[in-house]
Order: structure tokens, then sequence, then C-alpha cells
């Protein structure tokens, strides 16, 4: 495991940072609540600041468990994002929850109280550090979160026996991140793709179908929009370029930055964006953009205009992904909850409201019973061949954080 030192933090991931929480998917709300994606942020709001509270750095506490109460406490504790549970009418009841509870006695004590990744670290960070219980048995975090507690040895392995619907169901596509081989620490949560997304009558008639036609078209100058988060942009951009973004290398990112850097020089990119572009490209300010699939489902039952591509070259995909903090009380009890979700009807149930890739295979025909329009929509469960064209950037070192946002801050102007 990585030993635990903090970070200090650049110029650039300090404006990587505040891109996200002002206009980047930390920024979001309900069906669009993406994640700051920018490993800098978790520099600025909770590595960089344990030092400043007197907080030492951890000592390598790999797995460290507590006893497991979970025969004799029949509950959980489970903080998650706000908006990212089913609920019913009334707003006073979850559904999936309470049929959970009913079914095994296990109580969920469930709480919204994560806003963004930066933030709720800093919430848990200190007894994390110290090896203490966090008072938490399930944390949902985004990938890159993530990858930093399993690398410094803050959570749990997770045991097999306890999650053989989790096994059997996770779809091909969320199996091997980087991060975590054979998801030995995570579950994902829910899946956040990045595509191409156009207005039909700002096109005017001009195709739209990759990276290139946004960047090398004259006639739609100042009418692109790329993403001020560093991992959708240049993700995509590699993409297009024929490289892996799983596997690229310094100079694979210095030629995506330069082609980015010439549509900027010509004028073919109007501006790099948070969540604000929705406005602009349904108004037509932007005949095309890299957008976030949240969003897209939303904009196109609100506007016959809005469409989405998914380029031939692929598209980028990141995880929310759960996962037990060391030192958690019910254990047992998590798992349990973890693979419950992994069953076909409360995936579905869950899916139906919350509009986010599903990782469960096989929920398509519990989904077509809630909302048959959910269960054919690609954007929340993808066929075949949309799963196969998914790719994930790789993990970055902290040297690599930091030379990379920097370029991309004198990039996007930041």
């Amino acid at each position: 495991m990585e030993q635990y030192e903090p970070d200090r933090l650049s110029p650039a991931q300090t404006a990587a940072m505040r891109r996200s929480l002002a206009g980047g998917r930390a920024s979001l709300s309900r069906r669009s609540l993406l994640r700051a994606s920018t490993g800098g942020a978790l520099a600025l709001g909770g590595l960089g600041t344990l030092s400043a509270c007197g907080i030492p750095a951890a000592k390598n506490t790999s797995s460290v468990s507590s006893e497991d109460h979970s025969a004799k406490e029949k509950r959980i504790a489970f903080s998650n994002w706000t908006e990212y549970m089913d609920i019913d009418e009334s707003e006073k009841h979850h559904p999936t929850l309470d049929a959970f509870r009913e079914r095994t006695g296990i109580t969920v004590k469930y709480t919204e109280d994560i806003n963004d990744n930066v933030e709720f670290f800093g919430k848990i960070k200190p007894q994390l550090a110290a090896g203490q219980d966090t008072g938490r048995d399930l944390i949902c975090v985004t990938d890159w979160l993530a990858a930093r507690l399993i690398r410094f040895g803050w959570v749990q392995k997770l045991d097999p026996s306890n999650l053989p619907h989790a096994y059997a169901n996770l779809s091909q596509q969320f199996r091997t991140p980087d991060w975590d081989p054979g998801r030995a620490y995570s579950y994902p949560w829910t899946g956040i793709s990045t595509v191409i997304a156009f207005n039909k009558k700002a096109l005017d008639g001009e195709k739209v179908t990759s990276v290139s036609d946004m960047l090398d078209n004259p006639k739609l100058k100042g009418r692109i929009g790329f993403l001020s988060e560093m991992r959708d942009s240049i993700g995509m951009t590699l993409l297009d370029m024929g490289k892996d973004p799983a596997k690229f290398t310094d100079d694979d990112y210095d030629a995506a930055i330069a082609r980015l850097q010439k549509a900027v020089d010509k004028g073919q990119i109007r501006r790099f964006t948070g969540n604000d572009y929705t406005a602009d490209l349904t108004k037509g300010d932007l005949a095309a953009c890299i957008a976030w699939a949240g969003d897209v489902v939303q904009l196109k039952a609100d506007s016959p205009d809005v469409d989405f591509v998914i380029p031939d070259s692929g598209y980028m995909t990141s995880t929310d992904n759960l996962l037990v903090p060391n030192k958690a009380r019910h254990k047992t009890n998590a798992e349990r909850l973890i693979d419950y979700y992994y069953e076909p009807r409360p995936a579905a149930q869950l899916a139906a409201y919350i509009n986010y890739v599903c990782p469960v295979d096989g929920v398509k025909a519990e989904l077509a019973k809630i909302d048959e329009d959910a269960a054919n929509n690609p954007l929340i469960i993808p066929d075949a061949a949309m799963a196969a064209k998914s790719r994930s950037f790789r993990s970055l070192s902290s040297k690599e954080e930091t030379a990379y946002e920097e370029k991309f801050a004198k990039l996007t102007g930041a």
C-alpha cells in the first residue's frame, strides 16, 4: 500500500479544484450529479489539509478492521450523494431500502452527506488517517478518490462469499479498473459516461460523429464546447487520436493538449465549460459539445433538438463506487446491502429513478416493467456494442497530476 503523506498543491491543481466546484461535476444537482474528477481537488480539500490540522501521516493501515458486530447489531450506516437513491412520492421513504430491511431485518441509516468528493474526504480523513472508525459502514465515492483510499489502505477488502449477485452480475465494462483489479475493495454504484451532444437545429445539416468533426469543421467555428474537467476532455481527444486513455504516455498527453490548443487558437472551441453547457446547447449557441450522459438524458426529454452520438473511437466512463471504510462495525451487513443492489429488481428500481448507467447485467427486463424508455436508453443500459467502446482514464501519480493539470490549466486559461 502507498504511504500516505500530505501533498503540496500546485497553482494548476488549485485552479482545477475551483473549476470543478464552480461549474464541473461537483457542482451539479439531481440527474446531473457528476463527480469532481480532478485528483488535485483531493490534494486541496483533503491531502493538503491533514498536516495543517496537526494530523500525522497515516501508517500502513491496510484493511484495518474492527470486530464485526453485524450478527448482533442489525444495522448499517450508509453515506451517499444527494438525490442518488429512489424515493417515494411522499419523499419520506426509500422503497428499495425499505424492502431490504423487511427482507433482512437490517436497518439502514441512510445519510445524504456527500456533496462533492473533496468535502466528504475532509469529513472522514481524520479518523481514517488515525486508524479510527468513521461512524460509517458504507460510502460512495468517485473512482479517483476510491483509488486513493485503496492505495492508502483505508478501506477493507470485501468478502466474495457475501457478494454472490455482485460477482455474477457486475457488467464486464466495470470489472477491471486499474485501481482495483477484480473489484477486491469496491463495487460500482453507477457509471458516468462522457459523450458528444449536439443541437440538430444549430448544426444546420452538418454532421458531428467524432471529436475530429468538432475540431476540424470550419462551419462550426466558435460553436464547439469542451469540458473543464481534464480527464473528460483529454480522454475524448486521446480516443479520437487512436490512443487508449488507460495506457497513454506523456507524449500522448502533450499531443492531445497541442491538438486542443490549435482549436483554441483558431477560435473553433467557444469555451471550456462545467455543466453550464446545458443552457448553451439547448439554445443552440453551442452546436456540439463534450457532455455528460446524465445531462443528456434530461436534455433530450426537454428538447427535441438535442441528441447525442457515441464516437466510433469510444467514450469515457467513470464510476461512483461503494467501499467499506477501515474499522467499520458492520462490514458483513454492508456487503449484504451491496449484493442486494446487484439483484436485477432493486437495481432496476434504482436505475429508473436516478437515470445513470446501471452496472448490473440482466437488469433491462426488470427496468422495462417500470420504464420502457429507460430500459431502451443506451445511456442507462448500454448495449454490448456501446459497452465495448467504454474507456477509463488511467490512475495518475502525484507528479503526473501536477504536470497534467498545469498544462490543461494553460490550455483553458484557468
